[in-house]
Parts: C-alpha cells; sequence; structure tokens
C-alpha cells in the first residue's frame, strides 16, 4: 500500500516533535534567570583620600605687643579695637608726654589685633601689659597631637580642611611636623598652618582632616561586604548563581569601600550582602538601577 504524500508529512512532523521532547535542556534554558531576586551593580572604579585627623588648638602663629619705648605717657586717643585688621605703620593710640606735645602709636606689623588694654585715660606702661597685642599677618596654627602611627604618613605642604567649633571650615596646610614623640602618650605634635580673611577665636578648638595621599583602584558599597569567620568576603553573581569572593578592603569614604585584592572592575556584586545566599544558590540578579 503506498503512503499519501500526506500521511507522509504527518508522520515526519510527529518525529520531530517527540524528539524535540526527549532532547536535553539548551544551554539557554540553563541561563534562564531563576531563585530569589537580588539587587546587583557593578564594581567600578573609584578613589579614595588618605586621610589623618587631627585635633586641637587654634593658637595665633605670632604675637606681637606693642608698647610705648618710654614710661609715664597717659592715653589721650584710641584708633583700634581689638578685633581691627590693620596695616603696618597704622596709628593706633595717641600718647600724650609729660613736657607737652604727644607720641602717636603705630602698628609695627600687618595683621589681626587680639586684645587691647588701651582705654582713654588710661597710662600706658613699657613693661607689663600691653596697649594692643597683634596676630601677625593674620596668621594662625591649629596645633594638635597625632598619634606615633600617623606622624610618619605627614609632611610639610600636605593639604587640611579644618573644622572650628562655631565657624564652619576652614583650608589650611601642614606647616610643621614634631621631630620627637612625648613617651608617655606616643602622641606627636603637628601645626597646621592657616592663613583666614577672617578672626578666628584664639584657643576655641578645631579638628582637622590631613590628606596625605590617594588611592583610586575598584570600590563597592559598604552594604555590599560580608565579614565571616573565614574573612571579609562578597558575594560575585556569575551564570546567575552566587559565588563567595574573598576581598582585601582598604580606604573607606562616603559609603564606599575600596577593594585592594579580589575583585575586579565591573563584576557583579551583590549590593547588600547577607547570610541568607550561599555559595551556588541560583538567583535572578536585577541592576541597582532597575530595582529602583
Amino acid at each position: 500500500m503506498i503512503n499519501s504524500p500526506s500521511r507522509a508529512l504527518s508522520l515526519a512532523l510527529l518525529t520531530v516533535t517527540l524528539l524535540a521532547l526527549a532532547a536535553p535542556a539548551s544551554a539557554a534554558d540553563e541561563d534562564t534567570p531563576k531563585g530569589a531576586a537580588v539587587t546587583v551593580l557593578k564594581a567600578a572604579k573609584a578613589c579614595f583620600g588618605n586621610l589623618v585627623e587631627v585635633s586641637g588648638f587654634i593658637l595665633a602663629r605670632e604675637e606681637t605687643a606693642v608698647r610705648p619705648e618710654r614710661p609715664g605717657l597717659k592715653v589721650t586717643e584710641v584708633l583700634a579695637e581689638a578685633g581691627d585688621t590693620v596695616t603696618a605703620g597704622q596709628n593706633l593710640a595717641r600718647l600724650s608726654l609729660p613736657e607737652g606735645g604727644f607720641q602717636m602709636i603705630q602698628a609695627p606689623v600687618a595683621g589681626t589685633i587680639s586684645a587691647s588694654s588701651a582705654t582713654i585715660g588710661a597710662m600706658a606702661a613699657a613693661r607689663g601689659d600691653a596697649l594692643f597685642s597683634i596676630i601677625a599677618r593674620s596668621e594662625y596654627d591649629l596645633v594638635g597631637l597625632v598619634p606615633s602611627a600617623d606622624i610618619a604618613k605627614l609632611a610639610v605642604n600636605q593639604p587640611a580642611a579644618i573644622r572650628i567649633v562655631g565657624l564652619g571650615y576652614v583650608q589650611g596646610k601642614v606647616r610643621r611636623v614634631a621631630p620627637t614623640i612625648e613617651p608617655n602618650s606616643q602622641l606627636g605634635q603637628v601645626f597646621i598652618g592657616i592663613s583666614a580673611s577672617q578672626r578666628l577665636p584664639i584657643n576655641s578648638s578645631g579638628r582637622a582632616e590631613i590628606k596625605t595621599g590617594q588611592s583610586c583602584g575598584v570600590a563597592v558599597p559598604l552594604a555590599a561586604i560580608l565579614y565571616t569567620p573565614a574573612g571579609t568576603v562578597v558575594q560575585v553573581i556569575r551564570r546567575n548563581r552566587v559565588e563567595t569572593k574573598r576581598v582585601e578592603v582598604g580606604l573607606t569614604d562616603g559609603g564606599q569601600v575600596e577593594i585592594r585584592d579580589g575583585l575586579n572592575e565591573g563584576d557583579v556584586v551583590v549590593a547588600r550582602a547577607g547570610s541568607l545566599l550561599r555559595e551556588g544558590d541560583p538567583v535572578r540578579p536585577m541592576m541597582a538601577a532597575e530595582a529602583k
């Protein structure tokens, strides 16, 4: 009996269908995301400032006392007060001479008057309290103490951001690092120079962050780091499965952590690592921008 063409075609289609059902899952099927949905991100390049923190007090770098050269003079006019910024040679006060006439007291240097005892009718002494004290060139120092482990990192001219209580931030630079360490406390002294356009309160407390260098490399958010008995790890996603990788962490800044070893730029990392994910678990990764 001769089969009709239509019957032969039906048998062929049936055979193809049965073969397809019997075939193993393709690689594409294996790569189809399964398991829990997790938010991921790519490890990216970032730079971190290496900072040394210093706490201390604001002091005048150089203070000049202004007095008359001879005793017995009386203040008849006061031309400047504490807080004023003055120039070199500027008249500060007029004094009367015992023999008649007067003498002008002038600023020997430019700067800011930090204190004044000059009052009309008072006697101006050649010794004792100065008529005026001037912070030369309006230059200040934050003088602070640093642990011995950080002293070796400091060098002249390193930039510093200084927060002064009640005033906010001013900029400065390391001016001098003491060559010795106090044996009992193991602290060393550092002088951070400040050239301020405003009067700074002497003896007020301040805190500085000195930038001693910069490190650039791969970074991830702090939440992506997991601390385990076996070490510090991140959870990386490869072929939609979890892989745990040990890493060496470095500096931190703004919620980001420097990864010095164990991770490459572009690696897909679980954004919020946790103990619920295990090595080899299948997951459905969602990039952080898509998960919002």
